[in-house]
């Protein structure tokens, strides 16, 4: 256990950001799989409607600091390549 005032701070902040980015995790984990069950059923409008929003959550992650720029880049881009293909 902490002995110092600092220490018990730093305790204290390390369970609230835990909580806060498997918050974060999971929304993002739910997000991806939701546009892969719409590919997988092979509904094309559900498929959008679901890259759309997840496009604007995604990158929403980026501004709170959860994921990089680069990596939300690659998520989304690779959700619409899974999207285009279904169309085609």
């Amino acid at each position: 256990m902490a002995h110092n005032k600092s220490a018990k701070k730093r305790i204290l902040q390390t369970v609230v950001k835990t909580e806060r980015n498997r918050y974060y995790r999971t929304k993002f984990k739910n997000i991806v799989k939701a546009v892969n069950q719409a590919v997988e059923a092979n509904d094309s409008t559900l498929a959008n409607d679901k890259l759309k929003v997840a496009n604007k959550q995604i990158h929403s992650l980026v501004s709170k600091g959860f994921i990089k720029k680069t990596t939300a880049a690659r998520k989304v881009s690779r959700l619409h390549k899974m999207v285009n293909k279904l169309e085609a």
